[in-house]
């Protein structure tokens, strides 16, 4: 009869060596450290560009107020990102609005929004100038 310890011994000498799975997750480790290094210096420099202190793309909340105000929206919305499902829309329009103000397009907008590690480096880097779109007057105003 064969006990469990003996089945235990079988399986681990069969199992592929945990060193190369370690050596896959530090690999992977340093690339993630990468992009999140590229991101940080990409934003610094929008937010540079954009006429706002860089150190404010290191301070969480402060860092999304400081990019709404360079998309030109309500400093409140800040809120808006704090509920589920409802952030993911505040961010494609804020996205939107970021690239509006840098004199790029929506597909560049969207870029912003869903491909941040590609996109906001060639926003930083690149020649776009920031050029805040003024606010358009409510359509219910009288003159």
């Amino acid at each position: 009869m064969i006990n469990l310890f003996t089945i235990a011994m079988l399986q681990s000498e069969t199992e592929p060596s945990s060193a190369a799975g370690a050596a896959i997750g530090g690999v992977m480790m340093i690339i993630w450290l990468a992009v999140i290094v590229v991101m940080i210096a990409a934003m610094w420099k929008v937010f540079v560009k954009a006429g706002e202190p860089g150190w404010a793309a290191l301070v969480p909340i402060y860092n999304i107020v400081v990019m709404l105000k360079i998309a030109g929206k309500p400093a409140w919305w800040v809120i808006l990102f704090l509920i589920p499902f409802v952030n993911l829309v505040m961010a494609i329009i804020m996205s939107l609005a970021i690239a509006k103000n840098f004199g790029k397009g929506t597909g560049f907008g969207l870029g912003l929004a869903f491909l941040s590690p590609i996109f906001y480096p060639m926003l930083a880097w690149g020649d776009a100038r920031y050029q805040p779109q003024p606010l358009a007057p409510p359509k219910y105003a009288t003159a």
